[in-house]
């Protein structure tokens, strides 16, 4: 079933779905007469001869300069022209397909003023498969991601290039051999494609996605390790957690205590009083990078569906307004700060780590979980590929939204540097998969050497870690391992297997 658009009600599951799974998308018939009735009031103001920027005025520096009948016709495609400025590779395909959806949805408001076939250009490059090649790097994530969105844009007159059917090809050739008529750009259209803070948006809408499952894979793991190191489970009683009030805590405690079910560790085992803060703070850390990810979501949702252009066209009160609703802060702030609780969960990830490894923390398991320490050393460098990614992911977790630099003769003298937010957060999380692979390797190989019933979600991961990495009885190379694994967490295979035995963990 196709994806509406209204304008209204995109989520981050429609976009990762869109994005990555080529689900179809659909403009619906109220939304495209809005776009319509859009462009009709537009049009009556250019023949008006009424000022508005970026429309029949230069732009930036040159937002002053008034533009006479025949540069208007023109000035589309030189806009488009100087702004595809960008450097790098290519963006990964579902990056662009998710600006593009979120940019439909702009339009689908009924404010940006384009015409009505350049929104439906969009939806058919979508629908066919037509991805424009763009640039990784050059937007600041203000005046929107204007240098990527203008690789886009040039598909608009049958230039650029884009991938379809899995070769890179000239833009027009791409969207010949799909079908797809070029529409060309007339006034405003090529300001309608890039003035929005779409690709940042989009990006952070599939990192939302992944992160939300990648939480819970740390619930997993976690509840792996403390069984793995014989904790005392009493701070993961949800009574604890409610009576302090935190949602994202009390989700993470219901989650880990609901993987420990049936777990003789339940049932007298003599275990510690209390154990180190890496042990038995796991929900409220964890929580608090739920509580995180839930206020990122709803920032992110917002401005899925909000109307990020300048100038805004309001036809039912016959004005047009100049501001600055391309602004990238309000998604780079939030996605900043993902990028730094997803940190954070890695970072006490890698303490229960050590404390698997380390024959001092461990509770009776040998020395880096190897029977032959000396002759063999186990896991023990495990522990530095996972310290390694973790420093990568400190200097990275440096928000950029404080980075601004000024740009345009000073007209652009803040910028969000929103497209660097979304960038360095989508590596903090390629990391993290990673890291927490390694943990789930070191669970595992410890469980191996407990001989008490662990619970039944702990058993379902630990059976499906089994199927990818086996035990480490004598020292091998670990790389292999490590990538597998790191694999196996990216394409969230042991969620599945615990969620098909113990049913599904709680989002939020």
């Amino acid at each position: 079933m196709a994806v509406i658009i209204t304008g209204k009600n995109l989520t981050i599951e429609e976009v990762y779905n869109v994005a990555l799974k080529n689900e179809k998308v659909k403009l619906h018939p109220e939304a495209l007469e809005r776009i319509k009735k859009c462009r009709t009031f537009i049009e009556k103001k250019i023949e008006e001869k009424e000022i508005m920027y970026g429309v029949n005025t230069g732009i930036g520096e040159f937002s002053e300069i008034v533009l006479n009948d025949k540069q208007i016709k023109q000035f589309q495609k030189y806009l488009i022209y100087n702004h595809a400025a960008g450097i790098g590779e290519p963006a990964p395909i579902e990056h662009i397909r998710a600006a593009m959806l979120a940019r439909i949805n702009v339009h689908a408001n009924g404010h940006s003023a384009c015409r009505p076939e350049i929104t439906q250009t969009l939806v058919e490059m979508l629908n066919k498969g037509v991805t424009p090649v763009v640039c990784n790097k050059g937007s600041v994530g203000a005046c929107g991601d204007l240098s990527p969105m203008s690789q886009i844009a040039l598909l608009m007159m049958g230039e650029g290039e884009a991938f379809y059917k899995g070769k890179c090809l000239p833009g027009k050739t791409a969207l010949e051999r799909a079908g797809i008529k070029i529409p060309g750009l007339k006034a405003r259209d090529g300001l309608s494609i890039i003035n929005g803070s779409n690709l940042i948006t989009g990006i952070s809408a599939i990192i939302i996605y992944e992160t939300e499952r990648f939480f819970k894979q740390a619930e997993i793991a976690s509840a792996m390790t403390l069984e793995a190191l014989m904790a005392n489970l009493k701070p993961y009683d949800v009574r604890l957690h409610k009576l302090r009030g935190f949602q994202g805590a009390v989700a993470s405690a219901e989650n880990i205590k609901k993987m420990i079910e049936g777990s003789e560790l339940l049932s007298g085992m003599k275990v510690k009083v209390q154990d180190a803060y890496s042990m038995r703070s796991t929900p409220q850390v964890l929580g608090a990078a739920r509580d995180q990810l839930r206020w990122t979501r709803s920032q992110v949702e917002i401005e899925l569906n909000g109307v990020g252009d300048n100038p805004v066209f309001l036809p039912d009160d016959g004005i047009v307004l100049t501001g600055a609703n391309f602004q990238g802060s309000p998604v780079c702030v939030p996605i900043d700060m993902l990028g730094a609780v997803i940190t954070m969960v890695c970072v006490i990830s890698e303490r229960r780590l050590n404390r698997l490894l380390n024959p001092a923390l461990s509770v009776g398991l040998p020395a880096f979980l190897t029977k032959g320490a000396g002759m063999f050393s186990g896991l023990m460098l495990s522990q530095y590929t996972a310290d390694m990614m973790i420093v990568e992911q400190r200097i990275l977790s440096n928000p950029a939204s404080i980075q601004s630099i000024p740009a345009a003769a000073d007209q652009e003298d803040f910028v969000s540097m929103g497209m660097n937010s979304a960038l360095k957060t989508r590596q903090i999380l390629d990391n993290a998969y990673g890291i927490l692979g390694i943990e789930f390797i070191a669970a595992a190989q410890a469980l191996d050497f407990r001989d008490f019933k662990v619970g039944k979600g702990t058993r379902a991961a630990h059976t499906a870690i089994r199927k990818i990495v086996e035990h480490l009885d004598v020292d091998r190379p670990l790389y292999t391992d490590h990538n597998n694994m790191m694999e196996a967490v990216r394409e969230r295979e042991i969620l599945h297997a615990v969620e098909e035995k113990i049913g599904e963990l709680r989002a939020y």
